[in-house]
């Protein structure tokens, strides 16, 4: 991450599954381990800033099976970095799930495999089918920032402090904690969180490097990136901190304006998992039986077409290049981009997309 792109670009969700798109379409992502290397040593070479994967244990159903297969992230990032040269890898770890010592010595491997290119994506968890796969019971929702906090400070200590140490916390007593290696360069890893609540945003403000925004607005229209961006800059100005701004969206780019919104409405809605989608509903509150019927229909449809893989960037290379800059010259430091399937799509994002970027003063060319 450390270059001089003012706009970084990610691949967001690879390890999953259909990626962030919940469809049925042939080609969709599969995310066996073949492609995500193929697709790791792509972007690496295309110069692109990182990949962040997503924290899933267990799936959403429908036809597909939507995330129904998923690498774990701190492993898949190992991999990634051993095979490739500049790219930034993260993993996304439950912290309520990892023991912080344990979760340290994985992230300091990882480090030492990609010298210094690891970083951390921590997230508290929502999902209470997840957790009991694990016989973990959730915390009152701010609590779980409380415990999120307490274990990075753990991590920390592990990472930056003594090769020796106690720890006396709420959550964690620890007694002659040995954490050697420590991180390349004796710096700690990049950290992003994407927590939205109140609660979420107070930690994001508190402890780390990069928060990850994708509210419904922002999943509308490009106003609403810029809208909220300004949010989470006055959050952390009150909190006498700057923080770098990131957002998600989903990339179909084609020849012509006519193909890329075809494509875009073929995979997301005429092929969409309905099932899937319904079931992620579901379990933000929303369904048929506490819904009107026009507004379910609604908001299923917009699910699909938006939710998931954040804003849409669909249309022609001038297109989408145009609308990243809208982005970037609102404040946004990067956007994770997902694909419906990506080794296919990322060469003509590649060759058209980047340099158009790269002649907008946004993105250094690459030779």
């Amino acid at each position: 991450m450390n270059n001089a792109n003012v706009l970084k670009i990610g691949m967001f969700g690879s390890n999953c599954s259909s990626s962030r798109t919940a469809t049925l379409v042939p080609e969709r992502w599969t995310a066996d381990w073949a492609d995500c290397l193929k697709l790791g040593q792509l972007a690496d070479e295309a110069g692109i800033d990182f990949m962040l994967p997503i924290g899933r244990w267990k799936g959403y159903g429908g036809e597909s099976d939507f995330h129904g297969t998923t690498l774990e992230t701190l492993t898949w990032a190992t991999g990634l970095l051993a095979a490739t040269k500049r790219i930034t890898v993260f993993g996304t770890v439950h912290a309520p799930l990892f023991h912080p010592i344990i979760a340290a010595k994985q992230m300091v491997t990882a480090d030492q495999v990609g010298n210094g290119r690891f970083g951390l994506n921590i997230v508290a968890g929502w999902n209470e089918g997840e957790f009991e796969m694990f016989g973990v019971e959730q915390r009152e929702h701010d609590e779980r920032y409380a415990y999120a906090e307490e274990w990075l400070r753990v991590m920390h200590m592990a990472w930056t402090g003594p090769e020796q140490f106690d720890f006396d916390g709420r959550y964690f007593k620890l007694k002659n904690v040995r954490a050697k290696p420590k991180p390349v360069g004796g710096a700690r890893p990049l950290i992003m969180n994407a927590g939205s609540s109140d609660a979420g945003k107070e930690f994001a403000m508190r402890n780390c490097d990069a928060f990850f925004t994708a509210t419904g607005a922002s999943r509308s229209s490009l106003d609403g990136v810029a809208n909220r961006v300004k949010e989470v800059k006055a959050d952390a100005a009150a909190n006498n901190r700057e923080i770098e701004v990131y957002t998600i969206g989903q990339a179909i780019c084609r020849p012509t304006q006519k193909q890329a919104e075809e494509y875009h409405h073929y995979a997301n809605v005429e092929c969409a998992d309905w099932g899937a989608i319904e079931r992620m509903l579901a379990l933000r509150g929303i369904t048929r039986d506490n819904t009107p019927p026009e507004d379910y229909a609604t908001k299923r449809r917009f699910f699909a077409s938006h939710s998931i893989g954040g804003y849409p960037f669909v249309g022609t290379p001038d297109r989408i290049a145009e609308e990243l800059a809208v982005v970037s010259r609102a404040g946004i430091r990067g956007i994770a981009l997902s694909f419906v399937n990506y080794v296919d799509e990322l060469p003509l994002f590649r060759d058209e997309v980047l340099p158009r970027l790269a002649r907008m003063g946004l993105r250094e060319a690459i030779v």
